[in-house]
């Protein structure tokens, strides 16, 4: 399980100390355990700075303590700081990833079945899709819901969802399309053929969680292959 740590430290001297977890992370490369750090500033006070840094696990946190690298700065970093630094051990018991979650939400809305739900819920109203199949690109909620009606007029589909990384205001989903030809697709009749394709979207997502600009790749030749409609 994720293991946080929180540093709460007051300094005067933040740009020595900065240049000190900068050595920090040189002395360390190769051998410390923690995978994401954050430090903040309070706004109401410029000498109060608070570090967050994650670890896959509590363990991991120990190992990292325990590098004679750590030990030293830390002496060091005490040196720099106005008051003791305190030290708080957080296990994590909840993680919501709110940008993921929209994103597949996004997905399992267009391939739900019956009449395509609103997208209101996902989608901003001036949303920027861009699909190297279209040109121009749909912008827009309404030009976004006719793509969708388009695919949705020639499949009965759905997603698999194999893997998703965010990253600030940017989810990256690597997915499988599994679908059945249940209609005419860009000129191509129904043939009730079962076909399937795999692709990658980035989405950017704004402050309330909206998606606001989509960047599509997928296996468009592959998918034509198997309905058997490339030239030969």
């Amino acid at each position: 399980m994720t293991f946080v740590q929180l540093i709460d430290c007051k300094t005067s001297r933040f740009d020595e100390m900065n240049r000190l977890m900068d050595t920090w992370v040189e002395q360390t490369k190769g051998k410390r355990t923690a995978s994401h750090s954050i430090i903040g500033k309070d706004r109401s006070d410029d000498s109060h700075f608070i570090e967050i840094v994650e670890f896959p696990s509590y363990e991991d946190a120990m190992r990292n303590s325990n590098l004679p690298e750590t030990d030293r700065i830390f002496r060091e970093m005490v040196a720099l700081c106005d008051e003791m630094p305190t030290f708080t051990d957080l296990e994590i018991v909840r993680d919501e990833q709110l940008y993921k979650d929209t994103c597949r939400g996004f997905f399992a809305t267009i391939a739900a079945k019956g009449d395509l739900p609103p997208l209101d819920g996902f989608l901003a109203e001036n949303y920027h899709d861009h699909d190297p199949a279209n040109d121009p690109d749909n912008i827009g909620m309404d030009a976004m819901r006719r793509e969708i009606e388009m695919w949705r007029g020639g499949f009965d589909f759905e997603f698999t969802i194999d893997d998703q990384l965010a990253e600030g205001d940017r989810v990256c989903t690597r997915w499988t399309w599994n679908a059945t030809h249940t209609g005419e697709f860009m000129g191509i009749p129904a043939s009730n053929k079962q076909v399937t394709m795999t692709g990658i979207t980035i989405h950017r997502c704004r402050e309330d969680g909206k998606i606001v600009e989509g960047w599509w790749q997928y296996d468009r030749l592959g998918l034509m292959g198997q309905l058997e409609a490339l030239e030969m």
